[in-house]
């Protein structure tokens, strides 16, 4: 993948999110700026999306800790470097917990 295509696969993915954050039942506020993306839950905890575009990773920080993931042309989908888990899991775990909500992310997948 070249730089050009992470810097639009990571817009992409932050574009699709806010979509789905803006179907919130709670009051969830964001803010997107500079390939980063703030979200901020009714609890004060946040969860933070950064593109690293030397590794050609997506960084998520959610309160139980510091996530990179890797995009998978071959699944159409960010997976979690360590494991191996989908980013859609790891955020309906995130959301679930520090904002009460479940959200659907599999548009987040392609």
């Amino acid at each position: 993948m070249t730089e050009s295509e992470f810097m639009a696969r990571v817009d992409a993915t932050l574009e699709q999110l806010e979509e789905i954050l803006d179907d919130a039942e709670s009051d969830l506020d964001y803010e997107t700026q500079g390939g980063m993306m703030t979200v901020k839950c009714e609890n004060g905890s946040q969860i933070i999306f950064t593109r690293q575009p030397p590794v050609k990773q997506l960084w998520v920080a959610t309160r139980n800790g510091g996530f990179h993931f890797d995009y998978s042309p071959e699944q159409g989908q960010w997976l979690r470097d360590s494991d191996g888990a989908p980013l859609t899991r790891v955020l309906t775990d995130a959301f679930s917990e520090q904002a009460g909500e479940t959200f659907d992310f599999d548009s987040l997948l392609g």
